[in-house]
């Protein structure tokens, strides 16, 4: 099941009348209560999260991501127009899958930037990019 998020369905708030913004703010409960709060910052090379899905953020710092205390794992992605990449999800499991930018087709449901899609019930994901595209996909409990 998919339930898709239109960015127009969400409100925006930008004090600035002569400049654009553009940004997200993520939040995600953490494993338990009492956790001393951090900051990390990393950049990931391009080539990294090219046609691919680059694991950015996760509970273990696998892969050389940023170590986040929830049972969750982030990645990136830019996709160039016409091509398709793929997520399996552990049943149990869900997904957020979030346009950056550009245009794209999640399992045959068309979302365009700054939309976001709740994935439940879905065992693969299959993303295809219309336009050249940046993407990032939440794998959640």
């Amino acid at each position: 099941m998919i339930q898709v998020r239109k960015a127009q369905d969400r409100g925006h708030a930008n004090p600035s009348g002569g400049e654009p913004v553009h940004l997200y703010q993520i939040w995600l409960f953490p494993e338990r209560k009492g956790i001393e709060p951090s900051y990390e910052q990393k950049r990931f090379p391009e080539e990294e999260r090219h046609n691919q899905l680059r694991l950015v953020a996760s509970r273990n710092a696998d892969k050389g991501s940023l170590l986040i205390h929830a049972d969750a794992r982030i990645y990136l992605s830019q996709i160039d127009s016409g091509k398709e990449i793929g997520h399996e999800l552990i049943a149990g499991r869900h997904a957020w899958l979030q346009v950056l930018r550009g245009n794209v087709s999640l399992n045959g449901v068309d979302l365009n930037t700054s939309d976001g899609a709740a994935v439940s019930e879905e065992v693969s994901l299959k993303i295809r990019a219309k336009t050249d595209t940046e993407i990032m996909l939440f794998d959640l409990v």
